[in-house]
């Protein structure tokens, strides 16, 4: 499971850890959105949401303090690479295509799982977690353009370091606020310097309204409730929840940018959701299972 199982957790609890990954996800997928609507380079963009998501932590926290540590540090490097890349890799190529390749994070913390921690795979585990990677890629085949290759690598590359910050933020040697306060600082460092050569650098009234929301609910509000949802739940079960979000990315960017979904993405749509609500289901499943296999001895 994990080091911080959520076998340990009543079921109340890891029920709200679902609903916060669910969440997660859904805010997460306004960045496709936003992204798209502000005229600022990458840099400017995550140089202000970081500056926002600051000020939220610190208010939640009531301290503009971090505890560093080695296992802090790395989260939050983790965090920072994937939000440069990903939005890095979303004005490069659509939305669609960005987020997609991003969600190869959980085929590789299922393989981490197994490969390096051991963890005996179910063979249900196993296809659910596939067949949710095929409804991604299903979902935006007509999205996939090979011309654009370097939005197409930065996106792959954000799904490496998703995974790498899904899998050091669920260990119990981490503090995900912390995590989460760090990676805005070197988020903010990196990307600042960055901000006095964009030329797009506009304050009008569109630009102002999609940093806030950008910022606030995007970024801010979502790692929060990311950091309080990863620790109620295990590792594979909340990147497969957090799929969710390539499902919504693409509605709100064709509502307002015009990328329109077509046959393939609802086809992908239904296959996640049918196979996200699977794995939820499978505890119930085979405990029922196997009550009724002792019942019948």
């Amino acid at each position: 499971m994990t080091e911080q199982s959520a076998n340990t957790l009543s079921k109340k609890e890891h029920n709200i850890g679902r609903f916060l990954m669910a969440a997660t996800a859904i805010l997460w997928g306004l960045a496709g959105v936003c992204v798209k609507s502000i005229t600022w380079n990458s840099f400017s963009l995550m140089a202000a949401r970081s500056v926002i998501s600051l000020l939220m932590l610190a208010a939640v926290k009531k301290s503009f303090k971090a505890k560093i540590t080695k296992a802090n540090l790395l989260g939050a490097v983790a965090m920072s690479v994937t939000g440069i890349l990903y939005v890095e890799s979303i004005k490069l190529t659509t939305a669609g295509t960005a987020i997609v390749l991003q969600y190869i994070a959980p085929i590789l913390v299922f393989l981490y799982s197994v490969i390096f921690q051991k963890q005996k795979a179910k063979l249900s585990e196993a296809i659910i977690t596939f067949a949710v990677f095929g409804g991604c890629v299903l979902s935006f085949a007509d999205n996939l353009d090979p011309t654009r290759i370097a939005g197409n690598v930065l996106g792959l590359l954000s799904g490496v370091s998703f995974a790498a910050q899904i899998i050091i933020m669920n260990n119990a040697n981490s503090n995900s606020d912390d995590c989460l306060y760090l990676s805005n600082i070197i988020s903010l460092v990196f990307c600042l310097p960055f901000v006095f050569f964009d030329k797009n650098l506009s304050f009008d009234k569109t630009n102002i309204i999609w940093i806030l929301i950008l910022g606030i609910f995007q970024y801010g509000l979502a790692n929060i409730v990311f950091s309080r949802g990863i620790k109620r739940v295990d590792k594979l079960e909340g990147s497969l929840i957090l799929t969710i979000e390539p499902i919504f990315n693409p509605i709100p960017v064709a509502v307002f940018c015009g990328e329109k979904m077509g046959g393939l993405a609802i086809l992908g749509f239904l296959v996640v959701v049918v196979f996200v609500t699977l794995y939820g289901l499978l505890p119930t499943i085979e405990s029922k299972i196997k009550k009724e296999k002792v019942e019948s001895v």
